[in-house]
């Protein structure tokens, strides 16, 4: 009967374990890092911290990079009523640079330990402004030790990119090579939203700004949002055949590289019917520490289990230590630990 029960603890044991296959050393508790969630959604509003921890501890997730939200959605007074989401037509969205300020309050009200499973990155500055790294410095100053990353930075992302009050964002702007830098020197990752291609083409009409970024900036680390791609864009006309030969050139050539695959990289391109891609496996198998993963959540939580239960069947393929670093590892190693401080 004691042999029974040791079998039978022992299988239980094995069903809870963390993401990668059954049986292979997985830690008991939680196994995820979200490394894509937005604190506030396009009208800077949030359902709040207790709402996003309490999610948090239902899907199993540890810590999380944690965003703002860049751009606000504007309230015209022509408009009958307020607007709800950003791809609405009714006015365009403006540069919101008091979204670090709340989400940095929002953190720091929590409990320390609380706080210890929040990793704040900044994001409210206008990427096509000259004045932007002297704005990230300033945030820096302001909250020394809290922010741990830049991001997401919004470049070239579909409608929105459209619907964006002024001049049109590239990873290869000027003001955002400042910006490259002080991340570089403050050894802050930049997780950069940058579309390969239009709603309109199908070839990677953008993978030359992305490529002059990561030139120029071969010591700061940058996390590719999406794998480049955006929602927007897939569902409009057929996913890049050619994606996985891309990014897999892309990380051979440059070692500051990593690959974020949330949102729509994982409906349109990772898996098909909960099928994983096996160019895809192949791809992260053969550069383990360079991806992420993350929900891409914008101010509301509810969903987070949902969607990482279905990265499940892609980290199930995957041997036992890969799939630990693509759900956890790999995000905890691009952070400073102890945080951006000001330099003396």
């Amino acid at each position: 009967m004691r042999v029974v029960m040791m079998l039978v603890l022992l299988a239980a044991g094995l069903l809870a374990a963390g993401p990668g296959r059954a049986g292979q050393g997985e830690a008991e508790g939680p196994a995820w890092v979200d490394a894509h969630l937005h604190y506030v959604d396009f009208m800077q509003e949030s359902e709040g911290t207790a709402a996003m921890l309490k999610a948090m501890d239902r899907a199993g997730v540890e810590q999380a990079w944690l965003f703002g939200m860049p751009v606000m959605k504007k309230w015209e007074a022509s408009a009958p009523r307020r607007p709800r989401y950003y791809l609405g037509d009714e006015a365009p969205l403006y540069h919101y640079s008091a979204t670090d300020d709340i989400m940095a309050q929002a953190v720091l009200s929590l409990p320390e330990k609380q706080q210890r499973r929040l990793m704040p990155f900044i994001s409210g500055f206008n990427p096509t402004d000259m004045n932007a790294a002297r704005q990230v410095e300033a945030l820096i100053q302001r909250y020394p030790g809290l922010w741990r990353g830049i991001g997401e930075v919004i470049t070239r992302h579909d409608d929105l990119t459209a619907l964006t009050h002024g001049e049109t964002p590239r990873a290869n702007h000027p003001a955002l090579m400042k910006v490259y830098d002080l991340a570089g020197r403050y050894h802050l990752p930049v997780l950069l939203h940058s579309n390969l291609t239009s709603l309109r083409e199908e070839t990677p009409i953008y993978l030359q700004e992305l490529e002059e970024a990561l030139a120029a900036h071969p010591d700061t680390r940058f996390v590719l949002a999406h794998a480049g791609t955006s929602g927007g864009v897939e569902k409009r006309q057929a996913p890049l055949d050619t994606l996985p030969e891309i990014i897999r050139a892309l990380l051979d050539r440059y070692d500051n590289l990593y690959i974020d695959l949330s949102w729509s990289v994982r409906e349109h391109y990772l898996l098909d019917d909960d099928k994983p891609s096996e160019t895809w496996l192949a791809l992260i198998e053969d550069h383990p520490d360079r991806f992420t993963l993350g929900t891409d959540l914008v101010g509301h939580f509810d969903s987070m289990k949902k969607i990482l239960d279905a990265y499940r069947p892609l980290l199930d393929a995957l041997p036992a230590d890969v799939a630990r670093a693509l759900a956890r590892d790999n995000a905890l190693a691009l952070v400073p630990e102890q945080g951006a401080r000001p330099r003396k």
